[in-house]
């Protein structure tokens, strides 16, 4: 084999080997069904038992503490509601969570990025999302409402039950209808959008 079949080779094996990390790995002994999941490099991913880390809720603490700093604000931290996590220099922590704002509770977005080994800590974005209690949709007509919004597509959360179970219903339906070895996984809903007619 010459330069250009090695060449190839490396390629072919670095290919079926990313792929083989994107679409995860069945174990092969015990059960069949178990999946190995692996870590992608800057992947964001869910936080196991968010609502009760402790570094979770310090780092939204933190958060709430920094925005109230810079933007001279009187939120007041109630609950983390989501987090994932993403790896990068360090590690990128999505936050959702929800702050009282004049005794509303809304909620927010925050990023922030950890760095232990340099014992750091950034808030790189706060933005306010919506309210914890009075959204404007709800989940039987996921925001898409008539009374006085014009037709079309419009955005409704991700995490809606009711998006949620959409979005599992069409995984299933395509698995049933492919005859394949590896089975789709739903790990999360980036956009969700709901049509006004």
């Amino acid at each position: 084999m010459g330069a250009l079949g090695n060449c190839s080779v490396v390629f072919l094996l670095c290919f079926f080997s990313s792929f083989a990390l994107a679409i995860g790995l069945h174990q092969g002994v015990g059960d069949e069904d178990q999946v190995i999941a692996m870590a992608t490099l800057g992947g964001v991913r869910d936080v196991e038992n968010n609502q009760n880390s402790v570094e979770i809720e310090e780092l939204a603490r933190f958060a709430v503490h920094e925005h109230n700093k810079k933007e001279n604000a009187l939120l007041e931290f109630a609950r983390v509601v989501k987090a994932k996590e993403q790896v990068v220099a360090g590690t990128l922590y999505h936050l959702t969570l929800e702050a009282i704002d004049a005794g509303i509770k809304k909620l927010y977005e925050a990023k922030v990025c950890t760095k232990p080994w340099l014992n750091h800590k950034e808030l790189q974005e706060f933005k306010h999302t919506g309210d914890g209690e009075s959204a404007s949709f709800t989940s039987a007509d996921l925001g898409a409402k008539r009374d006085g919004h014009e037709t079309g597509w419009r955005a409704v959360p991700t995490n809606d039950p009711v998006v949620q179970a959409a979005a599992n219903h069409a995984v299933t339906a395509i698995n049933n209808m492919c005859d394949c070895i590896v089975t789709l996984e739903l790990l999360e809903i980036q956009h969700a959008k709901a049509a006004v007619e």
